[in-house]
């Protein structure tokens, strides 16, 4: 069984105290879960005790939201031929994607309109009937009058 030092925590072999592991480490995360926490406590009234778990949870949803948003801004900053990622590219592959779009409101400063055509002032590529066809080709003949100018 390990020792233990006067404050609780684990002796080492060396006899020195065990080094620190942080939480997000633990957790085996990229976003600061200590962080997080205490954001999440400056949040709510005091006294309110908030768990650590709480903390883990909500740290791996924003790590994860960043990933998908950053991979599909990503995807339109290559597609555009850019190699560094802009407002307008965020706002492209979060109003690309319907859950993205439906989870984020807000409005993205530089972030411009999406492109957009009402399908009636598109040109439709439906063939018109042969018939309609003749009639726009056919030649009328000209008459003597039209013949002489």
């Amino acid at each position: 069984m390990a020792d233990r030092t006067p404050r609780g925590g684990k002796v080492q072999a060396t006899g020195g105290k065990a080094k620190a592991i942080s939480q997000h480490h633990k957790a085996g995360l990229q976003f600061p879960v200590g962080r997080v926490h205490r954001y999440l406590k400056a949040q709510q009234p005091s006294g309110t005790r908030i768990s650590g778990k709480a903390a883990v949870f909500t740290a791996a949803i924003l790590e994860y939201l960043c990933a998908e948003v950053l991979e599909l801004a990503g995807n339109a900053c290559r597609d555009q031929g850019f190699k560094r990622i802009n407002p307008r590219h965020l706002q492209l592959a979060i109003r690309g994607d319907e859950e993205l779009d439906a989870t984020i409101k807000a409005t993205i400063a530089g972030g411009g309109v999406l492109p957009h055509i009402h399908k009636t002032l598109v040109k439709s590529d439906v063939p018109h009937s042969k018939k309609k066809t003749d009639e726009l080709i056919a030649v009328q003949p000209l008459t003597a009058g039209e013949q002489q100018q």
